[in-house]
């Protein structure tokens, strides 16, 4: 049962005048059925110098957010014809980045919890006091605004709140960074797409800090790097007992990302009789230890990352397509770095002061030489390549200048028109632009696999890392393309 008080209880103490020349001014929705706690929470809000409309309901507030925008959403939990939480999922519905604050009596508590996992940045226990109530305001408006002034790609940001650093103004990065900063505040899971080298991770532990899930614990793994016979242990542990040699129970990584976040990169390698488990996990929030037969409920949001085209595995039906389904909810596509040049010679700026310090040098510059030749380049192994390009023309250099010399990158390759058209003779063009398309992957695939086996004298390990893909990847390819 809600808790109320009088109109001449001091429900909500004045905040001091400092403390309200500081605060950030905006639109504020409140909702609150209680004449007498709605026109105390307004006064308050109103002497804070932001702007005010009021509702008497859920059902009033929401018509309201279908004709308002606003900042800031301050509801009731308890309230006739819709509760907060039908206010709750019309706010984020209408603007993901609107920030709702939950006002909760004894008693609800699990609601307000309930509301938290569903977007709420915070709730408030009545009775309400004013200082509390207008510094959780003016933080959840700040965290607004971070957001909105796409903080992933701002240095300033990154050092002040823990942010990853994410380097990069072009239109593709700042058109990632929109969408990380939209999906960050939400429970979705997320799948990030895009070469290896490109940046998964950090996109991945940017999504976690922009979160709700900040405090707790990031928990990343390579799956392509762990065997399909210990893949599912590592995820899910085992009791004791559960096989040979398990002579303790072990927690798996699900468990200890609990209320964290949990990121699965290179998801296409979990082998089939994972990917179920996986499905599980996702649907129920629930996995069961190797060995044990008790379900152990899991609040993990989970992050994938893949350099693979998935819809491809799951017509070739090397992966589920219930997963995938799963999976991709909100699937994020990373550009590759010769997608967006303009980066280039800031990534390498920030990289070539990066090894200047760690070598105890001068920080080192590039010249302009040395820049075209870099945004010339097309950097299959995108980011990690330009990195360990820089790293090596750092040791190298004599001076603090880096020269093209230094860089050691081979020209493009140009095929004149004769060669080209050796490239494709004998290739089959009939069909649709989309089942020839697919055929001249395949050959060019092919092509550069064999090309780079030989060249490598077909050292599988080191040809996988020329190419860019894990181990794993490149052995499937391998048996795919019958170049085995």
């Amino acid at each position: 049962m809600l808790l109320e008080r009088k109109l001449d209880e001091p429900a909500c103490r004045p905040a001091c005048s400092d403390e309200i020349s500081a605060m950030s001014m905006a639109e504020i929705l409140l909702v609150e059925d209680k004449d007498s706690l709605r026109q105390m929470l307004r006064l308050t809000l109103q002497n804070a110098g932001h702007s005010v409309d009021e509702a008497r309901d859920g059902a009033e507030a929401r018509r309201r957010l279908n004709d308002s925008r606003y900042n800031l959403v301050l509801t009731d939990l308890k309230m006739p014809r819709a509760d907060g939480l039908e206010v709750l999922r019309a706010a984020k519905s209408a603007d993901a980045d609107t920030a709702v604050i939950m006002l909760t009596a004894y008693g609800t508590i699990d609601e307000a919890v309930q509301a938290m996992k569903e977007g709420a940045y915070e709730f408030l226990q009545k009775p309400v006091d004013s200082r509390h109530l207008l510094l959780l305001v003016q933080r959840a408006l700040e965290e607004a605004r971070l957001r909105a002034e796409n903080v992933l790609l701002k240095d300033e940001y990154a050092r002040r709140y823990g942010f990853p650093r994410i380097i990069g103004d072009s239109t593709a990065m700042q058109k990632v960074g929109r969408e990380i900063q939209q999906v960050a505040a939400t429970p979705t899971t997320v799948l990030l797409l895009g070469e290896s080298g490109t940046g998964k991770e950090l996109f991945a532990r940017a999504v976690h800090h922009l979160s709700q899930r900040r405090t707790a614990p990031f928990i990343a793994i390579n799956c392509a790097a762990i065997p399909d016979t210990l893949i599912e242990n590592e995820l899910f542990g085992h009791e004791k007992g559960a096989y040979t040699g398990a002579d303790q129970r072990r927690v798996g990584k699900f468990e200890l990302a609990a209320r964290g976040t949990i990121f699965l990169d290179e998801i296409s390698e979990i082998a089939p009789a994972v990917q179920s488990k996986l499905l599980r996990v996702l649907e129920e929030r629930r996995i069961t230890r190797l060995g044990g037969s008790a379900d152990i409920e899991v609040d993990v949001r989970v992050i994938a990352a893949t350099n693979r085209d998935l819809k491809a595995a799951v017509a070739a039906r090397q992966f589920r397509e219930d997963l995938y389904f799963r999976l991709a909810v909100f699937p994020v596509q990373i550009p590759a770095l010769r997608e967006r040049r303009s980066d280039i010679r800031q990534l390498a700026e920030f990289f070539a002061a990066k090894y200047g310090r760690e070598l105890r040098r001068a920080a080192f510059k590039l010249t302009d030489e040395s820049a075209r030749v870099l945004e010339e380049y097309d950097w299959p192994g995108n980011v990690r390549e330009l990195e360990n390009c820089i790293e090596r023309a750092c040791i190298l250099a004599r001076d603090s200048e880096i020269t093209p010399a230094n860089l050691n990158i081979s020209p493009p390759c140009d095929y004149s028109p004769r060669e080209q058209a050796a490239l494709l003779d004998g290739f089959d063009l009939r069909g649709s632009l989309s089942e020839v398309s697919n055929r001249a992957q395949r050959l060019v695939e092919r092509r550069k696999i064999d090309a780079t086996l030989k060249d490598c004298e077909y050292n599988k390990s080191r040809a996988a890392e020329r190419l860019g893909v894990s181990y794993k990847t490149l052995l499937t390819r391998i048996k795919e393309l019958d170049l085995e």
